[in-house]
């Protein structure tokens, strides 16, 4: 009897808990539309920006050029290192828990530091000033624990009968991690892309010491610009536009859940096939 009353205290709990953290979010999805969507015009989305119209058009560019060059750079190198700690090093090495632990350790540090570090290595050192390439090499250094992290618990989540079958029927080493036990883990690395995604995506500290706030597309990755985040930031800073403020917020928003939702197909298929 009183193992079911625990039960049923510990439900409620769980359930209380779950009910807060929904109506936070929903809470402030909507304060962010209704603050946000009466001010979307389109002005708003006009190809340059101007003390006028405040266009996010650009820094929407300037969003996506980031964040895919900043996978680019950062999963292959999480991944790889994913797959060499948990199908090569062996197992009990001290070397790999000193990696993990770095890891993360880096996984909490605050973005501004990894902003001052950018702005001293690529900015400063390599002169690069402040440039979309010096920002998507911040932001990949930041996104690459989180990546490797999640990939290795990923792989090393593949039942170990996985590869023993492999194994048994001539496979070698090579081809049953990246024919059996890669396309197994994929929707755990996914969900480590998409978390580093939302981090790029809303990443503002790391990029105001690297990208900078210029408000145009720059002609290279040489060139400052400014990300939806960074935007908003900015326009709210000024003080003279909280309105284009709220809707750029409700763009960005808009944009997570897009990804997300691309992202959840994109898990789907992996897991059908």
């Amino acid at each position: 009897m009183n193992q079911t009353k625990q039960s049923l205290v510990l439900r409620f709990l769980l359930r209380l808990c779950a009910g807060i953290t929904f109506v936070i979010i929903a809470g402030l999805i909507i304060y962010i539309l209704c603050m946000g969507l009466p001010h979307i015009t389109p002005s708003l989305f006009a190809l340059h920006y101007s003390s006028d119209n405040a266009s996010l058009f650009p820094a929407l560019v300037n969003t996506v050029i980031v964040l895919i060059l900043s996978l680019v750079l950062a999963v292959p190198v999480g991944v790889g290192a994913a797959v060499y700690l948990a199908e090569y090093a062996k197992r009990g090495n001290k070397f790999v828990r000193v990696i993990r632990i770095t890891a993360e350790t880096l996984s909490g540090i605050p973005s501004i530091v990894y902003g001052l570090f950018g702005y001293l290595l690529f900015v400063t050192a390599l002169k690069w000033q402040f440039s979309l390439l010096a920002g998507c090499f911040t932001l990949a250094i930041m996104i690459l624990p989180v990546i490797m992290r999640t990939s290795e618990e990923a792989l090393l989540s593949v039942p170990d009968m996985y590869r023993e079958a492999s194994f048994g029927l001539g496979a070698g080493k090579l081809r049953t991690v990246f024919k059996i036990v890669l396309p197994a883990a994929i929707p755990g690395i996914i969900n480590g892309i998409v978390l580093s995604v939302g981090r790029i995506i809303g990443e503002t500290a790391a990029l105001l010491y690297t990208a900078g706030t210029v408000a145009h597309i720059p002609s290279s990755l040489m060139g400052s610009g400014r990300t939806l985040s960074v935007h908003l930031y900015s326009l709210w800073c000024e003080g003279l536009r909280t309105e284009q403020a709220y809707a750029t917020a409700v763009v960005l928003v808009l944009f997570v859940v897009l990804l997300n939702c691309i992202s959840a197909q994109i898990e789907k298929k992996m897991k059908r096939k």
